[in-house]
């Protein structure tokens, strides 16, 4: 194997909670460049994971970002659990609950009927905390400002499935099966809207992109024997 192929990989990598996406690549090409003692390598990733989420996530070396589009447009698979009763601006853990709303009367028969009305094509707004840009800026930025009445354009999705597995009230764990692009926290506020009780996503992992599952991914502490 020459030093192209060598530094040419797709790696799964089990993101760890609290870690970005980018520390992940930024940590890999530490690596990469410490083993083969270069300067320059490029690494990239296929379909950022927030901080609070962990799981699957692909990242690509050397020749191999250029298939990065490739992994990005696959269907991702995702285990969740959400918090009903309460909201947050974040619309995750990352910010404080606020609005306590009753929940002990929420039913699963009544969860599996609003996740019917989720299915399939759907239109959604992304959270305020996110990267999107708006006139070149991070929405992300606008909200730590306190810019959160922002009108946001929607934008197409597809829910392929979405799946009750567990309720626990307050809390609800959930599977979704999903197209690129769509955000799981916007999904569950607005199930939480529709239930009339407002939840936001407690936690999330990555399961699958397309074929890859997370069962075949490696661990940050042992990327390094790998690479």
């Amino acid at each position: 194997m020459n030093c192209d192929e060598k530094l040419s990989k797709m790696l799964l990598v089990n993101k760890p909670i609290d870690w970005t996406s980018f520390d992940v690549v930024k940590k890999i090409r530490g690596m990469l460049k410490e083993k083969y003692n270069i300067k320059k390598i490029k690494v990239g990733h296929a379909g950022t994971l927030d901080p609070k989420a962990s799981g699957l996530l692909i990242v690509c070396t050397g020749q191999k970002t250029k298939t990065i589009k490739l992994f990005e447009g696959l269907n991702k698979t995702y285990v969740g659990v959400m918090k009903l009763g309460f909201v947050t601006d974040s619309f995750d853990s990352e910010t404080n609950e606020r609005e306590p709303k009753s929940f002990q009367h929420i039913s699963l028969d009544q969860i599996k009927a609003v996740f019917s009305q989720f299915l399939g094509l759907q239109k959604q707004k992304p959270p305020m905390f996110s990267a999107v840009k708006i006139n070149g800026e991070r929405l992300y930025k606008k909200a730590r400002r306190g810019e959160l009445d922002l009108e946001l354009a929607s934008r197409n999705i597809y829910i392929k499935e979405l799946t009750a597995i567990e309720l626990m009230l307050p809390f609800l764990k959930f599977e979704v099966n999903c197209s690129k692009g769509t955000y799981i926290r916007s999904l569950v506020s607005d199930i939480g809207k529709s239930l009339g009780c407002g939840a936001y996503l407690y936690s999330l992992n990555r399961t699958k992109i397309g074929a890859y599952n997370l069962k075949k991914a490696i661990n940050i502490e042992d990327i390094y024997q790998s690479l």
